[in-house]
């Protein structure tokens, strides 16, 4: 059996985190593709997502971006947690937009990595600025066919 592509990885590691990413699904997040680095996420805002100035609560914004880099850098088979991240709120999201996260790793080496992600609307007009700094921690999503029981296989 020989190793998955990046794309496979990518699109496996995905399969098997959103059975459990019960943050992302209870918002509605869906993902829109996954690749080695990146991630294309979408959320529309309902109602519930609305504060009292009339455009969406900035923890929503955070969340389908932080959604995006998380998909991202988890990407590689490589469990990996946030570190710290920023996010430049520069529109408005209002009710009923359809948001959408779309992010890659601007710098992944050893255990730590950059991801940038934007925020648009349908529109495509720029919402969210975020930029991500990943940390990878013990542990692998699947075991890789050409390294079983190795370290780097689990």
């Amino acid at each position: 059996m020989t190793s998955p592509t990046p794309e496979e990885t990518a699109r496996r590691c995905a399969e098997i985190m959103w059975p459990e990413d019960h943050a992302a699904q209870g918002l509605g997040i869906e993902i829109l593709a996954v690749g080695p680095g990146s991630a294309r996420v979408t959320m529309s805002v309902r109602q519930d997502m609305v504060n009292v100035h009339g455009t969406c609560h900035g923890g929503f914004i955070f969340a389908v971006a932080d959604t995006a880099f998380a998909y991202a850098c988890n990407s590689q088979n490589h469990r990996t947690v946030a570190s710290g991240v920023d996010i430049s709120f520069v529109a408005p999201a209002h009710l009923g937009d359809k948001l959408t996260a779309h992010g890659h790793a601007r710098q992944q080496g050893g255990r730590s990595g950059v991801y940038d992600i934007e925020v648009e609307n349908q529109d495509g007009k720029l919402v969210a600025l975020f930029r991500g700094r990943a940390a990878r921690i013990k542990g692998h999503f699947f075991e890789m066919p050409d390294n079983p029981g190795s370290p780097e296989g689990r």
